[in-house]
């Protein structure tokens, strides 16, 4: 990663496990009191509205929300390309436009970017040389950990949609930029590119650097992210450590096979406290409660068997937050 700020002051990076992220570390992605809305008058459409937001060196953040509620606008301005129509955006101290074009800061986006005509590999080379001679000299590194060394001499219009995300995921490398902003960067990939992508991430945060991403993946979020964003409507409505997030309804998902006297079942564990959301599907019971436990022990008294019990899940937490 680069070892200089954009504005060539020295500045020490501390490998560093991602989980291990603290408030010591500096703050090098800040949103303040940012909105963005398209249009005017009776077509004035509120994009996002009001976001506050810190990031801070070493951090891997997950950002969540429905189609809709903000994301890529809301990465769009923290890269430069699109600007809030109030509120402020820093990325390392300067404005994203000087983040961007100093190579600190990589993304990987959904849509637009590459020249059909290209190589694979020809691309990537063509953007290395904007960084200069150290750049140029990573390309066959950046080629190995995007897995495009045997994709090099294909045109980029041969490629499918996970291999141009594949692509862009190197071009975003190739300036070993501090940060790193993708939106849905395995849209498209296979289960083993995804996989692999996944692993190339890992380390490079356990390396220091600070990852904001965006998926509809709820468990990509889940296995990588140690924070989560969520966005509904334009605005912030959840951050918290993924972890956290996850257990915040403080409910279990509880299961079973019942007999006969199912739908009396429903009306006895729906008569008690801390269980919510009783459903008889055929012969199989399901509900969510405080106390697992508890209700376990009802099922089981009333005969139940195939008993499971499963912790929140993300997406749980996730519905939850944006069903309204």
């Amino acid at each position: 990663m680069n070892n200089s700020s954009v504005d060539g002051s020295a500045t020490q990076v501390t490998a560093r496990p991602a989980s291990e992220a603290s408030n010591h570390d500096p703050v090098v992605l800040e949103l303040n009191g940012v909105t963005r809305h398209f249009g005017s008058g009776d077509r004035r459409v509120q994009a996002v509205g009001g976001v506050d937001l810190s990031i801070r060196r070493g951090e891997v953040v997950a950002l969540l929300g429905p189609n809709g509620a903000g994301k890529t606008t809301t990465l769009d301005m923290l890269l430069g390309l699109t600007q809030p129509s109030s509120g402020s955006v820093r990325v390392l101290g300067v404005t994203p436009e000087q983040a961007t074009s100093s190579g600190a800061i990589g993304a990987v986006l959904q849509t637009g970017g590459l020249l059909g005509d290209l190589t694979v590999g020809e691309t990537v080379r063509l953007i290395a040389s904007l960084y200069g001679t150290e750049a140029a000299a990573r390309v066959p590194e950046v080629m190995a950990r995007a897995d495009l060394e045997h994709l090099a001499r294909r045109r980029v219009s041969k490629c499918s949609g996970g291999e141009q995300q594949r692509v862009k995921f190197a071009l975003a490398m190739v300036s070993d930029p501090d940060i790193l902003v993708l939106d849905e960067p395995t849209a498209g990939m296979d289960v083993t590119a995804r996989r692999h992508f996944w692993d190339v991430m890992r380390a490079d945060a356990d390396a220091g650097r600070t990852i904001i991403f965006a998926t509809h993946y709820l468990e990509e979020a889940e296995q990588f992210a140690r924070r989560t964003v969520v966005m509904h409507r334009g605005a912030v409505v959840a951050d918290a450590p993924t972890a956290l997030l996850r257990a915040s309804l403080g409910e279990r998902s509880v299961s079973a096979t019942v007999g006969e006297g199912g739908a009396a079942l429903v009306a006895t564990l729906s008569a008690t406290d801390g269980v919510v959301d009783v459903r008889l599907d055929g012969d199989r019971l399901s509900l969510r409660a405080v106390d697992s436990d508890a209700a376990a022990r009802i099922l089981l008294d009333h005969g139940a068997h195939d008993l499971e019990i499963a912790a929140p899940t993300l997406e749980t937490a996730f519905t939850a937050l944006t069903e309204n």
